[in-house]
């Protein structure tokens, strides 16, 4: 069985030292785990600023760290999804303090202080987790001061990680809308097709891989009759290296490189564009 590069951290000098006797390198680590600290890092194909990005982590999220070099690069593994590669190294910190909260809202700013009026230090993305303490109020609005001493968010932006996550991951999807398009983006400042779905399911507390064709294999059950089936709300169309959700049976929402933007659609147009580039829908499954 050959492994796949995205999500097994291996090359000819080093690898992940969990996968001994499955590939061969010069050299095995065990690797270190981190935690994010910027809003959000991109995870590039190779360490250079100009590199392609493949995905983002988010702040909060952990990572294992096999290399850091010289010039200032990780080389890691994200553990949200088991994305492989290469991240800035003063992205990440200490594990320590352990997030409590995680971010609801499309977008929030952290506030040096429990006051919106401030100047805000950091915008971050939903999705992004926070260890948070003690509460605050300032003129009847309701904050969070950071457990780590460095600001504040609005209360209304957060939700403790114990809580019961979103019914309903369309919804969730649907706030995205007009997001710029992003090839490898997984925020809400710029996002792909596949990091819609899997942004907008792990809302929803549903964990699925990061690219389409793991996708396709993974989440849920197959539509046998695909598009020929009784379709609903929730289903995601899957083509070669795309993926949208079905608002209703006839209407897709996806993040669309043709229009460069979270958008809302007629399936059939949809439909008809994909086929006038000889690309057939390849799966459709329910989560």
């Amino acid at each position: 069985m050959t492994l796949d590069p995205r999500l097994n951290a291996f090359r000819a000098d080093l690898a992940d030292a969990r996968l001994e006797g499955q590939v061969q390198a010069a050299r095995f680590v065990t690797g270190t785990r981190r935690r994010v600290t910027e809003p959000r890092t991109a995870i590039r194909r190779a360490p250079r600023p100009d590199a392609p990005i493949d995905s983002e982590a988010l702040r909060g999220e952990t990572v294992r760290v096999f290399e850091t070099t010289d010039e200032g690069w990780s080389w890691v593994q994200l553990e949200t999804d088991g994305y492989v590669g290469f991240v800035a190294a003063d992205a990440i910190g200490p594990l320590d303090p352990e997030p409590t909260h995680r971010v609801t809202a499309l977008r929030t700013f952290v506030y040096p202080a429990a006051d919106m009026k401030l100047p805000p230090v950091a915008t971050l993305s939903i999705g992004s987790r926070l260890a948070l303490g003690e509460t605050a109020e300032t003129r009847g609005t309701p904050y969070f001061r950071l457990a780590d001493g460095s600001g504040a968010v609005v209360a209304r932006h957060v939700e403790a990680l114990d809580r019961p996550p979103q019914a309903d991951f369309v919804a969730v999807a649907e706030r995205f809308l007009e997001t710029p398009y992003l090839w490898g983006g997984r925020s809400a400042f710029g996002i792909d097709c596949s990091g819609l779905v899997q942004l907008s399911l792990a809302a929803a507390g549903i964990s699925v891989p990061r690219d389409t064709d793991q996708q396709q294999g993974a989440i849920g059950s197959l539509v046998e009759d695909g598009l020929g089936g009784t379709l609903r709300r929730g289903d995601l169309v899957y083509w070669k290296g795309h993926v949208g959700i079905l608002r209703d049976p006839a209407t897709l929402l996806h993040a669309s490189g043709y229009q460069m933007a979270v958008v809302s659609e007629p399936l059939a147009e949809v439909l008809a564009r994909y086929d006038r580039s000889g690309l057939d829908v390849t799966a459709v499954r329910r989560p």
